[in-house]
């Protein structure tokens, strides 16, 4: 006897599962339009119980969410957390400051880095004749 034929079945499974999916996404919708909400698609994917790349798929539910969100303006809310505007003052008077305080320092190193060289240079001048009179090579040590 030959295995029996169950595709049929699995057919009709598999486009109810899809058309369940739909329905859920659609209400989805809906409810965020009821409640004036601004949709996004992870929102109305993890509402649905759907996955945002089949969402992604459904080419007129992305239009109804994009629908749905120009009418919707995004709320411009601070974040909870975000400084205030004296916190990000006092923030710029010390970075100020600090920079204030490195260009100092690098004048500083600038001038002494300018002195060494100098000294390099007279020590140089005037150690070149008494090497050349001994015949000591430079650097060895001895």
């Amino acid at each position: 006897m030959p295995p029996a034929d169950n595709a049929r079945f699995l057919v009709e499974a598999s486009k109810a599962r899809s058309r369940q999916a739909r329905e859920r996404a659609e209400e989805a919708i809906k409810a965020a339009a009821r409640r004036n909400e601004r949709p996004t698609v992870v929102g109305i994917a993890n509402a649905a119980g759907v996955s945002r790349s089949w969402l992604y798929t459904q080419t007129d539910l992305i239009t109804a969410i994009s629908q749905l969100q120009q009418r919707v303006p995004a709320l411009h809310r601070r974040p909870r957390n975000a400084a205030s505007d004296a916190s990000l003052h006092r923030r710029l008077e010390t970075a100020l400051e600090r920079n204030r305080q490195l260009r100092d320092q690098v004048a500083d190193l600038t001038r002494k880095l300018e002195t060494a060289h100098g000294e390099i240079r007279r020590l140089r001048t005037l150690g070149a004749a008494p090497l050349k009179e001994t015949g000591a090579v430079r650097g060895t040590g001895g």
